[in-house]
């Protein structure tokens, strides 16, 4: 294999990687800037009580944010602020500036996620199922078809692999009940065509992925 065909499949494979993580990963290296140090504060001060000082949350009602797509974080600060999305984090996110909320996303994107030891394996298996094939019967998609394979997720779209089984599981209910309005409708429909088997099968299955 000549060296132009070996440059060419790696400059293929770079376009695969994540660019929001990728770019994570590549800052974590770098000095700190004024903002991440300023996000920090803010994580030490507030955010860590509920999500960790590392993202991986004090509960698992609490969302894990290691790893997440710093684009994802900094547009549910947002949502929070401006009231689209409703829960506790209302009232922290309102004092919250948008080069904070980047600053967050991009801190807590830096952050190494990890996975968990699954323990139901059988129920895990029917999770894996879902979330690869869907249910045709039922006429649910593939997970796969917007968070991808392994659960990464985009900038738009959340990272899944290693959340919180309880908390994954809370938030497709929310969808179910058109309680979560502010990200992509295309949930609603999906949530209320599966199971509450099938939902915690799913979150299961994607708590043991990294």
């Amino acid at each position: 294999m000549n060296k132009l065909v070996v440059a060419t499949l790696a400059a293929a494979v770079g376009l695969l990687a994540t660019p929001s993580y990728a770019q994570a990963q590549k800052t974590a290296s770098a000095p700190p800037s004024p903002q991440l140090k300023r996000a920090q504060d803010i994580v030490s001060g507030r955010c860590s009580l509920c999500h960790g000082a590392e993202g991986e949350s004090a509960s698992p009602i609490f969302p894990r944010l290691a790893g997440q797509h710093p684009e994802y974080i900094a547009k549910q600060l947002a949502d929070f602020k401006s009231g689209r999305r409703k829960g506790t984090m209302n009232d922290q996110a309102q004092e919250l500036t948008e080069e904070e909320m980047k600053a967050l996303g991009v801190f807590f994107a830096q952050k190494k996620p990890k996975a968990y030891t699954v323990s139901d394996q059988d129920l895990a298996a029917v999770g894996r199922y879902i979330y690869h094939k869907g249910n045709s019967y039922s006429g649910v998609a593939a997970c796969t078809s917007c968070h991808g394979p392994t659960g990464d997720g985009t900038a738009q779209l959340p990272r899944l692999a290693g959340q919180h089984a309880a908390y994954a599981e809370s938030q497709l209910k929310e969808f179910n009940k058109r309680e979560r309005t502010n990200d992509n409708a295309v949930m609603h429909a999906i949530a209320s065509k599966l199971t509450e088997l099938e939902m915690r099968a799913v979150a299961v299955y994607l708590s043991g992925k990294l």
